[in-house]
């Protein structure tokens, strides 16, 4: 009989051998695409576009080394949805932990990854993700409670184009000629970044498609007709089985479901995604808000026009249970508010604030000043009133009570984590109030959606040392600084991790080193790698000179002021012109 020893022996070798290291190479460079027709520059990776999917099992090791080959633009690398266990460095947030790579500069990104599920991939810097730096990424599960429960596996994407680019949208945004805050509507919806997509399936199959919403900004209904979905895992999280004919994703949500095909192959059928209207400001007259691919019995059989849709009744997510049963988080350590509101600032563009703070990116990466503050790191004052910081200690059970007080919808995303959603109120209720009763399994995922003037509830334990975001994913929301940041247990952070190549390194000699790529990607442009939000090295509660946002518009100034400010002015201008341009005409024109 084997003993014990060898036994665990053993099953180290078989797991040491199961897990492999997993390398990609990116040259992230302009390629151009035309998804819908309209042909377009578009962020590829090694000369193709839609972007390769990243794959891997549980337990591998990834490796991503990135050269930016895009000539004009900066970039990074965030990876939605993995906690980085023991690795936050890699997360990729430009501002938070590392620096923007720049033009011709190279990156490695390498980490373990040890939860099963469905992410993606896109870059986290400027907004410019919606140029098409986005991609499935699929950690396989050899252990997944429904593994024997499907035969294939299918991905599929949705999400929104832009026929212009991103910084002149963002610019165009971000302007007092937008004092509203109206954000720009896509031209069309995509699937797996095109239209009339064709899926091949067979009858008397079940499949488990991984649903991806990788958009800038559209939520999207889906629906797949004749065939019911049964919803197995969202962003990440196993789940009890749960029917639905309609889910909704918001940008950055992901759901597994499994589809069991009919049992013969007369008939093809629609899959429909349909962009959530309620989301755009002016929905314009051209707009089709609907993408269409079929699943395909046959290709000898047409593909079928949609049925119309009376009313859009989807799946409610918040009432799925995870399916470890993981118990509501009881009586939290440390609860905070984050009031939701959109308001002008003096230069007369429209932000976004958590508790009338509009997020401004530090001087130093967030990640850097708590590695290099010693033992005033847990002071939040260190990172900056404008990063919106919040101190986490070891183990805390953490609860977000989040007010809703903007008439729109928000899908909000933490990174590091997933959250238990213990509360979603309906539309219109307010400020939560503290009167609700709490489920006993709570729904868990790292995206939820607030309802308008609604609010949510949230909770998670400070067991993963990091500095993770806490945002909004309308990509125009983060421009206008809908963020806050967390820090969570930064002295752990200190024992963990040294920026070996530079003098603060960690009093731990066997703490992980930061990549030599990762500091240069810093002082190549300049990038300070040390201090406060404000750059200050010498006194860390000196903040003069940190990065802050426009000073506050004059007292009596309303968004409706402003706008009929500049139509004035606009009026006056074009009246002037008229005027002159008259005055200037021939007098004998005039007889």
């Amino acid at each position: 009989m084997a003993s014990p020893l060898s036994l665990l022996t053993l099953f180290s070798l078989i797991t040491s051998t199961i897990a492999a290291i997993v390398n990609y190479d990116f040259n992230i460079s302009w390629v151009t695409a035309q998804p819908d027709g309209f042909s377009r520059p578009t962020i590829g990776v090694n000369g193709q576009w839609p972007i390769p999917q990243i794959t891997a099992n549980v337990g591998d090791r990834v490796i991503v080394n990135v050269i930016n080959g895009l000539g004009n633009q900066t970039t990074s690398l965030h990876f939605h949805g993995l906690y980085m266990n023991g690795t936050p460095h890699m997360d990729g947030p430009v501002g938070v932990t590392q620096c923007t790579i720049p033009p011709g500069g190279s990156f490695v990104y390498d980490f373990n990854i040890d939860q099963p599920g469905t992410y993606w991939y896109h870059s986290h810097d400027s907004g410019q993700y919606p140029d098409g730096l986005r991609g499935a990424l699929i950690v396989n599960d050899p252990d997944s409670p429904y593994k024997d429960q499907y035969d294939e596996e299918l991905v599929l994407t949705l999400s929104d184009w832009y026929h212009d680019r991103m910084p002149g949208l963002i610019a165009r945004f971000m302007s007092y000629a937008n004092p509203t805050g109206a954000e720009p509507v896509p031209n069309t919806a995509l699937m797996n970044e095109t239209q009339n997509l064709d899926i091949k399936v067979e009858p008397g199959k079940t499949y488990m498609f991984r649903i991806i919403n990788i958009a800038a900004f559209a939520a999207q209904y889906l629906w797949f007709e004749g065939h019911t979905m049964r919803i197995v895992e969202v962003d990440g999280i196993y789940t009890e089985a749960a029917e639905a004919d309609m889910i909704y994703l918001t940008a950055a949500q992901r759901y597994s479901v499994l589809i069991t095909t009919k049992d013969d192959a007369s008939s093809n059928f629609a899959i429909v995604g349909s962009m959530d209207q309620d989301l755009f400001d002016v929905v314009p007259s051209d707009l089709n808000p609907n993408v269409t691919g079929w699943l395909v019995y046959s290709d000898s059989e047409p593909r079928p026009t949609p049925a119309f849709v009376d009313e859009f009744e989807p799946f409610d997510d918040f009432t799925l249970v995870p399916y470890d049963k993981l118990p509501l988080f009881t009586d939290p350590d440390y609860s905070f508010n984050l009031d939701v509101k959109m308001d002008n600032l003096g230069d007369g563009a429209n932000y976004a604030w958590f508790n009338n703070i509009t997020y401004v990116r530090p001087k130093v990466n967030t990640l850097y000043t708590a590695l290099t503050s010693g033992s005033l790191a847990t002071n939040p004052t260190i990172y900056g009133e404008h990063t919106n910081p919040f101190v986490l200690e070891k183990d805390q059970i953490v609860e977000i009570v989040l007010n809703n007080m903007d008439p729109g919808k928000h899908p909000f995303h933490l990174h590091g984590h997933a959250f238990q959603t213990v509360v979603r109120s309906e539309e219109e209720a307010g400020n939560y109030v503290n009167n609700e009763t709490f489920p006993e399994y709570p729904m868990r995922r790292d995206v939820v959606m607030v309802n308008p003037n609604g609010n949510i509830v949230l909770r998670f334990k400070a067991d993963n040392p990091g500095i993770w975001l806490f945002h909004c994913h309308i990509e125009w929301h983060v421009a206008s600084g809908l963020v806050a940041t967390f820090i969570e247990r930064p002295l752990d952070l200190q024992n963990t991790l040294s920026l070996a190549s530079s003098p603060y390194t960690s009093p731990n000699s066997s703490a992980l080193a930061i990549p030599t790529s990762h500091i240069e990607a810093c002082t190549k442009q300049n990038i300070l790698i040390a201090g406060n939000a404000a750059g200050n090295k010498e006194d860390f509660l000196n903040l003069k000179g940190q990065n802050e946002p426009p000073a506050p518009y004059p007292e009596g100034f309303t968004a409706k002021g402003i706008v009929a400010m500049t139509f004035s002015i606009v009026a006056a201008l074009l009246g002037m012109g008229v005027i002159a341009w008259y005055g200037n005409l021939d007098r004998k024109e005039m007889k």
